[in-house]
């Protein structure tokens, strides 16, 4: 029986260097058959030049202009589905992964599970967990990920069992199955960025199919470099904007009781914290990314 093709797929926007770095990943994978494609999303520097380079087997397509992740995304896995990939690996560029990982996340793989994927760790703190995942919080709909002290007693659970059940991920690393992009669709457009993740994982789950976190893949991810930083002016507003959206799209009647004044109380509280640190362009900007996403 061959392996399956398993596409890898990421994201460029004017940051080669994190994209060679993701490359050279990618073509050091045990799993036998694997296909390289990246999106330009409207780089201004000579990305594509560099990655087609040093990666000439690299499938390279070219935005005219940046179309955010989830559409960026769209593109490419319309492309890898198009080329008759069983799954595709979608990850930030800003990541890099074991030898191990994809085959790590097949190994998990079977018709009701739509999403599998790996354990995250910091890129500059190589042993130090960032996101194993979370539980959907009914009150709030926010991640209830495990707290920072509570992860390596998940993780070691996680290992003991040889997978763990998630409802919500974060999308710098998942494996998506065909069948799952058939059933539950592509990602919605109007995230740009931030919250398009837990979108799609509420829309998984909502379609009978599991969410699965493999302990033994391991991947390292550079936090926040696509929007310059936490904090930075285009991170808060996209994070407002995508915020609003999100709970405007899955909360309903009653459950605003909850979440609308913890989501008010979230608000202020960015706000203050923004102030206090003297963060006034980024507070500005968030803002108006949350009037962006009431309209």
């Amino acid at each position: 029986m061959s392996a399956p093709l398993v596409a890898i797929l990421t994201l460029n926007w004017n940051r080669p260097a994190d994209t060679l770095a993701c490359l050279a990943s990618a073509v050091a994978q045990t799993h036998p058959n694997t296909l390289l494609m990246v999106v330009d999303n409207g780089s201004h520097d000579d990305s594509v030049a560099q990655i087609g380079r040093a990666y000439p087997n690299t499938t390279i397509i070219s935005n005219p202009q940046n179309l955010g992740f989830a559409a960026g995304s769209n593109v490419g896995l319309r492309a890898a589905l198009d080329l008759g990939a069983e799954y595709v690996f979608l990850v930030n560029n800003d990541t890099i992964f074991a030898a191990d990982c994809i085959a790590q996340l097949l190994a998990k793989a079977e018709p009701t599970v739509g999403l599998i994927a790996p354990a995250i760790y910091y890129a500059d703190a190589p042993t130090l967990l960032w996101s194993l995942g979370g539980r959907l919080n009914r009150l709030t709909y926010e991640m209830d990920g495990d707290r920072p002290a509570e992860r390596p007693l998940a993780l070691a659970r996680a290992q003991r069992q040889g997978s763990l059940e998630r409802d919500l991920m974060p999308f710098c690393a998942a494996l998506l199955s065909r069948a799952a992009l058939e059933q539950v669709g592509l990602f919605d457009e109007r995230f740009f960025m931030y919250y398009e993740d837990m979108d799609y994982s509420l829309r998984l789950r909502r379609a009978g199919l599991r969410i699965l976190l493999v302990p033994g893949a391991k991947l390292w991810h550079k936090v926040a470099l696509s929007s310059g930083g936490r904090d930075a002016p285009a991170e808060r507003y996209w994070m407002a904007r995508s915020s609003v959206l999100y709970f405007r799209k899955h909360v309903r009647g009653l459950r605003w009781l909850a979440v609308g004044p913890y989501r008010l109380g979230s608000a202020l509280k960015t706000l203050a914290r923004l102030a206090l640190r003297g963060h006034h362009r980024a507070a500005r900007a968030y803002l108006k990314g949350l009037r962006d996403g009431l309209r």
